[in-house]
């Protein structure tokens, strides 16, 4: 499949992508002493392990399913991101122990033009890469990539927020703000990563499809259900990129078997034709069972 290959690379990619964002970060580093920049480095390591994950979550998820998984391996995907908030959220603590010695230890930034220059140049990469991942992690319904091209574009913000600070620290001398810039840089990683937590765990726990999605879900329904009386007890799910349908469908009692079953194969193909990666289960039942009159 085109798009399997597709995401495949991006997930192989992302690995790359971040290694080399993480050399350039430690580069910066190096060149300053600023913990404010070791901050932002430290979390790009944790952008690289996530990648790795990411990268082995994607495969499993696209394993077809079998007898001990019948409905597929799609919330793999969701065990990765949810790791990778639990990582963020460990950098940060580290992150936050870095700046308290910080604030002890004060001291000169030194070549600060060399190392936030670099430090800018990994940022851009990094914003670039971010947008990358999160379209095209939207277009194929894919968790993982949604989750690591939105961490992503928090450390964006994060490295322009440490950019900021450590030009305002140069301009004024105030070397306290170096270390201030860390405990921001882990407050804001703190953010993200609890809502990348809370996200994904909303995924493991089948999550129903977005308002407007039910809306098409019915939409598709109504307008293909010719011959059936009506449908109720729609219920929905989501596990990554698949999406799980169910409900009852109400036909005459005199209706055949065979009658109904194509109704119920017009509704399904409409279904599958217009949402992608849809399973969907009909049970048909008499007109006595119709809830709205």
């Amino acid at each position: 499949m085109p798009q399997t290959s597709k995401i495949r690379r991006l997930s192989t990619w992302t690995i790359l992508v971040g290694t080399a964002i993480l050399a350039l970060k430690f580069l910066a580093w190096w060149l300053t002493g600023s913990v404010a920049l070791l901050s932002d480095a430290m979390e790009s390591i944790v952008n690289v392990v996530a990648s790795l994950v990411a990268w082995y979550a994607i495969r499993v998820s696209y394993i077809p399913a079998d007898e001990n998984h019948p409905f597929g391996h799609h919330k793999a995907e969701y065990f990765s991101a949810v790791l990778e908030g639990v990582l963020i959220v460990l950098a940060a603590l580290l992150i936050l122990r870095e700046a308290a010695y910080a604030f002890f230890t004060l001291h000169t930034i030194a070549a600060p033009g060399p190392g936030l220059a670099v430090n800018a140049v990994a940022a851009v990469g990094n914003g670039l890469w971010a947008m990358v991942l999160i379209r095209e992690g939207q277009k194929a319904r894919s968790p993982a990539l949604v989750a690591d091209g939105r961490h992503l574009w928090a450390d964006v913000v994060t490295s322009a927020g440490v950019i900021a600070g450590l030009l305002l620290a140069l301009a004024t001398g105030w070397l306290w703000l170096d270390p201030l810039m860390a405990v921001v840089v882990a407050v804001n990683i703190i953010w993200h990563g609890w809502k990348m937590l809370s996200s994904s765990v909303q995924g493991l726990m089948d999550v129903a499809v977005d308002p407007r999605d039910l809306t098409e879900i019915e939409r598709i329904i109504g307008e293909n259900s010719d011959g059936a009386l009506e449908f109720h007890d729609l219920k929905t799910r989501e596990a990554g990129r698949a999406r799980f349908i169910e409900f009852h469908l109400v036909v005459p009692s005199e209706m055949t078997v065979e009658r109904s079953h194509d109704i119920c194969d017009r509704i399904e193909h409409a279904l599958k034709r217009e949402i992608p990666g849809t399973s969907v289960v009909i049970h048909v039942e008499p007109e006595h069972k119709a809830k709205h009159g």
